[in-house]
């Protein structure tokens, strides 16, 4: 078994040498569990195959389960994610928060990652000073999935436990203490009309948007 390394930052103001020390363990090939505002989530460079294996061996899921790019803003997003007007104006509205994005991929997402049928990734830009300067300095998205470990009905969310559920599977833990441990509410905008697959910690009312049946309109 690796040894995984329990990263304690400040989660307002961390602290520039541990960033670092979490960016170089996924330049590495790393996979880490870091805070977000809604959960703690595992992450890992695009470009990293095995890295992407091994979240999904974690999770337990397979390629029809959408990963998601964690971007910095919404440059970052439109890099990955091909937007209309009206897409763009949601995404807008969510940004940073708690939700996850389904939108059609761009070219600059390899095709291993996007959903295999419809060519697909979920975006989202997290409100977490934590993973904003652990982005900041990537300066790339990380892919990642919520760390909801299989057959758990929610996000584990104590650095402590995570570092004994996961030690000698990850390279680290970022401990930035305890996060809401409520997933993102997950909009499709991939299809018409948007459908909202997964209630979470987003509020859709912030988006301008209601709710009846599943499906969602302005």
């Amino acid at each position: 078994m690796g040894v995984t390394a329990l990263l304690q930052v400040h989660p307002r103001n961390p602290q520039p040498r541990v960033v670092r020390e979490a960016a170089g363990l996924l330049r590495a090939g790393g996979v880490v569990a870091y805070p977000t505002d809604s959960s703690y989530a595992l992450g890992c460079l695009v470009d990293d195959v095995d890295a992407v294996r091994r979240i999904r061996a974690i999770r337990d899921i397979d390629a029809r389960h959408h990963l998601t790019l964690v971007c910095r803003d919404l440059a970052h997003v439109g890099r990955y994610a091909r937007m209309d007007n009206a897409q763009y104006r949601l995404v807008r509205l969510g940004t940073p928060g708690p939700y996850t994005f389904l939108l059609r991929a761009s070219r600059e997402v390899p095709r291993r990652i996007q959903h295999p049928r419809r060519s697909t990734i979920g975006v989202r830009v997290p409100g977490h000073p934590v993973v904003h300067a652990l982005l900041t300095e990537l300066d790339q998205p990380l892919l990642s999935t919520t760390l909801m470990l299989p057959g758990e009905g929610a996000p584990l969310d104590e650095p402590a436990a995570i570092l004994a559920a996961l030690r000698g599977r990850i390279e680290a833990v970022i401990d930035a203490g305890r996060c809401p441990a409520e997933p993102t509410t997950v909009v499709d905008l991939a299809q018409e009309p948007p459908l909202v697959v997964r209630r979470g910690g987003g509020d859709l009312a912030r988006l301008g948007l209601a709710e009846a049946d599943g499906t969602i309109a302005a």
